[in-house]
C-alpha cells in the first residue's frame, strides 16, 4: 500500500515536471518572456480589475467584460487566454464586489482560475477615494498527455489522460482615484505556491506578482482628452517589466492610442544581457458603441530578435454596463 502511494506520488512529480518543462519550452520559443508569469492584457488600462482588486466598484455601475487574447498567431501551442470579469458598487459607493474567471492555455497545459473580490472604498476628499481590495479563489493547473508528442518525451514520462492540481489564491490591492488621477498597488499570488512545491513544481506562474500603476487625464480642447499612464510589474527571478501608455479620447466616444512594453534589470544582476530584445508595442482602440456597450481591440507587435517568426498578438474585449434601464447612468469613468 505504501509502495503504491509512493509510486503515485512519483508519477505526479514527473507529470508536473513535464508541466514546468513545457512552460520552459514555450518561454524559449517566444524569446520574449521570463518565466510563465500571470497572463497580462493590453486593455487593463480600461479595466483595472485585471490587475488590482482595489479597483472593484470604481465605475460606480455594474459592469461586465469578456476579453480574449491570442498570442503569436499561427505558432503551434501558442498561448490563448480568455477571461470574464464583473464588478458593481454597493452601499452608496462605499463597497465594491467583483468576480472573475480565467482560462489560459499554452500547448498541452491549461490554467483555470476563479476569484471573488471585495473592496472597501473610503472617501478621502471631495472627489477622491481609496479602495482597499482583496480577492480570493483558486487556480487549477493541468496537462493533457494526449497532446504530447511521444517523439519529444520518453514514453514513461507522458501522463495518461489529463492530470490536475488545484491551489488556493489570494490577492490584495489599493486603488486611489480622483476625477483626473489614479494610482494603484497590488500583490497577487499571496498563497498557494506551497502546494506546487510539494509536487516538485517551481512555476513562476504562482510566484508573487507586484503591480504599481498610475495615470492621469487631461483636457485637450472641448472634444479631446489625453490619458498617459504606466504599469510596473515585478516577479521573482524576472526583470522588472514596465508599460508606458498613451491614450486619446475623442468626443467621449472613441479611445485611440498605444503602449510600449519593455523591461530592465533592477534587483538581479545575473539576468541575461540582451534585454533590449525583449520589447513590444501595442495599438489599442476602444469604442463606446452605445451608452452601455464598449468594444475594444489591441494589436501587439514584438520587437525582439525572433519577431519575424511570431510577431503579433490580437486581443478583443466586449464590455457592458448592467445598470437597470430605470436608472440614470452616472458620468463615465475614464480609468
Amino acid at each position: 500500500m505504501v509502495y503504491g502511494q509512493e509510486e503515485n506520488r512519483q508519477h505526479m512529480k514527473t507529470t508536473f515536471k513535464i508541466i514546468g518543462m513545457t512552460f520552459l519550452v514555450a518561454i524559449l520559443a517566444t524569446g520574449g518572456t521570463f518565466g510563465q508569469q500571470l497572463p497580462q492584457f493590453s486593455q487593463y488600462i480600461f479595466n483595472g480589475l485585471h490587475i488590482n482588486p482595489g479597483y472593484a466598484g470604481y465605475k460606480q455601475e455594474g459592469y461586465i467584460q469578456s476579453t480574449y487574447r491570442s498570442q503569436w498567431v499561427n505558432f503551434p501551442g501558442a498561448p490563448e487566454t480568455f477571461t470574464v470579469t464583473a464588478d458593481l458598487s454597493a452601499n452608496e459607493g462605499t463597497m465594491g464586489f467583483g468576480v472573475s474567471f480565467l482560462n489560459d492555455k499554452v500547448g498541452p497545459t491549461r490554467t483555470t482560475g476563479g476569484l471573488l473580490t471585495y473592496a472597501y472604498r473610503i472617501q478621502t476628499g471631495t472627489n477622491s477615494y481609496l479602495g482597499l481590495g482583496v480577492s480570493a479563489g483558486f487556480s487549477q493547473y493541468s496537462i493533457d498527455g494526449s497532446e504530447l508528442d511521444p517523439n519529444d518525451w520518453p514514453d514513461s514520462e507522458i501522463p495518461d489522460g489529463r492530470i490536475n492540481l488545484t491551489t488556493p489564491n489570494l490577492n490584495t490591492g489599493l486603488f486611489f482615484n480622483t476625477n483626473n488621477f489614479y494610482a494603484g498597488f497590488s500583490v497577487y499570488n499571496m498563497v498557494g505556491r506551497k502546494a506546487l512545491e510539494n509536487e516538485d513544481v517551481a512555476l513562476a506562474y504562482h510566484d508573487f506578482h507586484f503591480y504599481l500603476t498610475a495615470g492621469a487625464i487631461f483636457d485637450f480642447g472641448e472634444t479631446v482628452k489625453f490619458k498617459p499612464s504606466f504599469l510596473i510589474k515585478e516577479v521573482k527571478g524576472a526583470p522588472t517589466n514596465y508599460d508606458l501608455n498613451a491614450m486619446f479620447l475623442f468626443a467621449e466616444r472613441i479611445w485611440v492610442g498605444g503602449s510600449y512594453r519593455s523591461n530592465m534589470k533592477i534587483w538581479n544582476d545575473n539576468l541575461q544581457e540582451n534585454l533590449n530584445n525583449r520589447n513590444a508595442v501595442a495599438a489599442i482602440v476602444e469604442i463606446y458603441a452605445t451608452k452601455r456597450l464598449r468594444l475594444g481591440y489591441a494589436y501587439d507587435h514584438n520587437l525582439n530578435v525572433l519577431s519575424n517568426y511570431r510577431n503579433n498578438s490580437h486581443e478583443l474585449s466586449v464590455g457592458y454596463y448592467i445598470t437597470p434601464k430605470t436608472a440614470v447612468m452616472k458620468n463615465q469613468r475614464w480609468f
